[in-house]
């Protein structure tokens, strides 16, 4: 049986007085995020693409930053403030797969991610800190199964596989400067989605909850196989990433 003293580690920590930037802050699920980071106790920065709301919003953001995909070096001076970043913009263009679409979901859904992934890697690299820094990168559902948008589901699998690479092939000196955790999230109400079965307040609850109990790979989501088949197709990538980039050196 466990003592008292090891039940005591396993305790769930918080967010206490770390800074959070949430991408996609002033959508629901950016929003509930923040929301679940300040009950926590974190302060928070909200990066957006809009303009920042100009009421202050005891709920909202402690602050807010304007962004625009394509030029995430422009961030730096701000990323290297934060302890935590989560990635969690997006579009969903739904039914459209004109030339259009596929770009814009491509360039605002995976590939301005992947740079703001290698931005915050290399912040990490060259300033140490006593607690590792985190970034939360939103891949949704999607990533295994359809979501009723072709161009959406593409764009949220290329993310979702280029961080399972990433994830397979970092140094183990870089995996103690940052942590890498992935949200696998189900369909919950939004003005995107009006009619998503989880609140997305439940939803980032959730996420806050598994993420303190040390969780990389987070899955909140009422489809019971997504459980059973994500951590397979990660444990696939891993194994076929690690064996590959063994024969390259």
């Amino acid at each position: 049986m466990p003592q008292a003293g090891g039940m005591d580690q396993l305790k769930p920590t918080t967010y206490q007085n770390r800074c959070i930037g949430i991408t996609g802050a002033s959508g629901t699920l950016g929003g509930a995020l923040t929301r679940s980071f300040r009950a926590s106790g974190a302060e928070v920065v909200g990066l957006t693409h809009s303009s920042p709301p100009q009421i202050k919003d005891d709920e909202g953001p402690h602050r807010w930053i304007s962004w625009q995909c394509g030029d995430e070096s422009a961030l730096d001076g701000d990323l290297v403030q934060l302890d935590v970043l989560v990635l969690n913009h997006g579009i969903n263009p739904k039914g459209g797969q004109s030339l259009e679409d596929v770009n814009r979901a491509l360039e605002i859904n995976a590939l301005s991610s992947w740079r703001l992934l290698q931005r915050f890697e290399e912040i990490s690299r060259c300033e140490v800190r006593d607690t590792p820094r985190e970034i939360w990168i939103n891949t949704s559902e999607a990533e295994i199964q359809p979501a009723v948008s072709p161009v959406y589901e593409i764009s949220k699998r290329l993310l979702g596989e280029l961080v399972s690479l990433r994830g397979a092939t970092r140094p183990a000196a870089e995996r103690q400067h940052l942590v890498i955790r992935k949200l696998v999230l189900g369909p919950f109400r939004s003005d995107l989605n009006p009619i998503g079965i989880m609140n997305a307040n439940w939803v980032a609850n959730q996420v806050l909850n598994q993420a303190s109990w040390g969780l990389r790979l987070i899955i909140v989501t009422p489809n019971p196989l997504t459980y059973l088949l994500m951590p397979i197709t990660e444990l696939g990538r891993r194994i076929y990433s690690q064996l590959l980039n063994r024969r390259d050196r």
